[in-house]
């Protein structure tokens, strides 16, 4: 693999346990080994030493730097910018490479033409073999058909520098990667999906997870403004349920506007139509699940929730990104 382009890894941590796993795959996958690794701690206020000796024979190569908790659109760009290989592979740390990665990912490198500005990795999010899938499990699983997600990607450096890197204006790992790869693109990149896969484990998480992720709503209106409202089919993304959001929240609005104002026919039948759309949002989290007590209850309470905070979200974000410019040198 000598005649295969070098390669550095980064890869953004904020201190999950899950770290010493994604070191100790990327270790063992030694036919093409990283030139360098480079963990970027974003922790605000780190309150421990990382695990990096999981990184076992990579050790020697490993290089920290630390970002404060600027969110991994800043810690990636923090770590590619140090990086001196012709490319950045980043990698996420809750992710774990399979053995034939480096094999692989050599080969990719070797054959990708000079157009081509970046190579996406397959990923794999394995599911509970003894029951139907939760809510968050099914939405994990999603990563897989996800287009250009950095939880691994690999780009040519060159390519990075020229689109200017992570928009940092994009707080959380959502839509960041969308956005540098539209800029890619449109700064004349080919990107490509690779042969190499890594493996994604479903994270545990608590079963209101899904609201705080409501937040990506606003980051949307971003991509709105950055991007046009076309945007979604050029960057392969799902459309989601936001819209009805927004039509079951206005009856909400509506139903309790009628009340107020005495017209109780309009009120009732505003009212029926948010039981409805709530009704069909929480069977439709529901039925493709295990359909435990626990589940269920959470699902309930959290479909009553999730509509009016996505539109919270995104009117927040069309507020604050009103004026936002394309990330200079994107062209």
């Amino acid at each position: 693999m000598t005649d295969a382009p070098a390669y550095t890894v980064v890869v953004p941590t904020i201190g999950r346990p899950c770290l010493a796993e994604c070191l100790r795959a990327l270790a063992a996958a030694d036919d093409h080994a990283p030139h360098e690794v480079i963990v970027v701690d974003d922790r605000p206020e780190p309150d421990g030493d990382l695990p990096l000796q999981s990184a076992g024979p990579l050790l020697d190569r490993v290089r920290t730097l630390r970002t404060c908790g600027k969110g991994p659109a800043a810690a990636r760009n923090a770590g590619w910018r140090t990086v001196r290989t012709p490319w950045t592979v980043f990698l996420d740390d809750d992710v774990q490479v399979l053995p034939d990665w480096s094999r692989l990912l050599a080969e990719e490198l070797r054959e990708a033409g000079e157009d081509v500005g970046g190579i996406q990795g397959r990923l794999r999010v394995p599911l509970p073999p003894d029951r139907r899938p939760t809510d968050w499990e099914r939405n994990t699983k999603g990563l897989e058909n996800a287009a250009w997600a950095t939880a691994d990607m690999a780009y040519r450096t060159q390519a990075l520098t020229r689109a200017g890197g992570f928009d940092e204006r994009f707080p959380r790992a959502f839509r960041e990667d969308a956005d540098l790869a539209l800029r890619m693109q449109r700064a004349g990149w080919s990107l490509i999906r690779g042969r190499r896969v890594t493996r994604h484990p479903v994270r545990a998480a608590h079963w209101w997870a899904s609201l705080p992720a409501q937040r990506g709503n606003a980051d949307d209106a971003l991509m709105n403004r950055l991007h046009g409202r076309d945007w979604w089919d050029r960057a392969q993304a799902p459309r989601g349920r936001f819209h009805r959001h927004l039509l079951v929240t206005g009856a909400a609005l509506a139903a309790a506007s009628c009340a107020l104002t005495g017209r109780r026919r309009a009120a009732t039948v505003c009212a029926a139509l948010w039981t409805l759309g709530t009704a069909e949002f929480a069977l439709a989290r529901i039925m493709p699940g295990p359909r435990t007590a626990r589940e269920i209850t959470g699902m309930l309470g959290t479909s009553v929730l999730i509509p009016p905070l996505a539109v919270r979200h995104w009117l927040r974000g069309v507020v604050r990104h009103r004026h936002a410019e394309p990330l200079g040198g994107a062209g």
